[in-house]
């Protein structure tokens, strides 16, 4: 007679803590959202104007992240990066996303000499590490954020490509697939109606999780230059400017750091509650 008292109880415990990571991840986020929309307003300063007057002055009332070597507000130039960073984040992940998941589809559908041909294609891009197989497209491409994006489309889709056709060659076998298949449903239907919905939740999970180090790559590629271009404010690009400083205006890498750092987390933490809200680690 106890059980069925105690376990509303536990599930009641556990829905909260699901809802409560995921609304602080989105909370996060969301601030980061007004930041990229609104950055217009709320920034004090324009991000890329330069002062003699005011440089490397450390953190006060006129420049609460205090300023660069050039006198450039950090501040500022912390809220104009998020519109970048933001940017890096999503596109950075959705193209992948997309690509994976219609390769994985078909490939855990089809079975046979398709997905053969689909798991030597994964097999030659894990030969080489990502990062360097990475900087070498966009090295090719030139410098940019085009050239980021197209390299991550070109590598970052096989892991989502093999979370899918993982899904894929497990549900085709389940009963609702294959009485889909006996009432003559199309195989274009059954794949991305009936199957696709249930073998992608395990994908979108991970996008959020991808997303944290699709940032990081976005940063560090700026920060090695490659990515985003001076004099544009972005959060990689301003460590990267500020290294030279670290010991004696800390300020100029400590908060575009911390905003890498918090963003990553927002996305972690959505990532976290998702996971738990659709059983991916159940």
């Amino acid at each position: 007679m106890s059980e069925p008292l105690v376990a509303p109880a536990l599930g009641r415990k556990g829905r909260f803590r699901r809802r409560g990571t995921l609304a602080a991840g989105a909370f996060l986020l969301g601030a980061f959202v007004v930041l990229a929309l609104g950055a217009p307003l709320i920034a004090p300063y324009d991000p890329i104007t330069q002062d003699a007057t005011a440089r490397l002055q450390g953190p006060s009332w006129l420049h609460p992240f205090g300023t660069d070597n050039f006198g450039r507000d950090i501040l500022s130039r912390v809220i104009w990066g998020t519109r970048i960073d933001l940017k890096i984040a999503v596109i950075g992940v959705i193209f992948p996303f997309l690509i994976g998941t219609t390769l994985g589809t078909v490939a855990g559908f089809f079975g046979g000499i398709v997905d053969a041909i689909f798991m030597r294609l994964v097999d030659i891009i894990l030969a080489f590490p990502f990062l360097v197989l990475m900087l070498s497209i966009i090295a090719i491409l030139g410098p940019g954020l085009a050239s980021f994006y197209i390299a991550m489309a070109l590598v970052g889709w096989v892991s989502y490509a093999r979370l899918i056709r993982a899904q894929m060659l497990v549900l085709k076998n389940h009963d609702y697939a294959v009485a889909a298949v006996s009432l003559g449903f199309s195989r274009m239907r059954i794949m991305f109606r009936h199957l696709l919905p249930n073998a992608a939740a395990g994908s979108v999970v991970f996008a959020m999780s991808d997303a944290v180090l699709v940032l990081l790559n976005g940063s560090a590629i700026s920060y090695l230059g490659l990515g985003v271009q001076p004099p544009v404010a972005e959060w990689g690009v301003m460590v990267a400017e500020g290294q030279a400083f670290v010991t004696t205006a800390w300020w100029i890498t400590l908060f575009p750091g911390l905003a890498i750092v918090t963003l990553a987390f927002a996305f972690s933490m959505i990532g976290d509650g998702l996971a738990d809200l659709f059983g991916v680690h159940e």
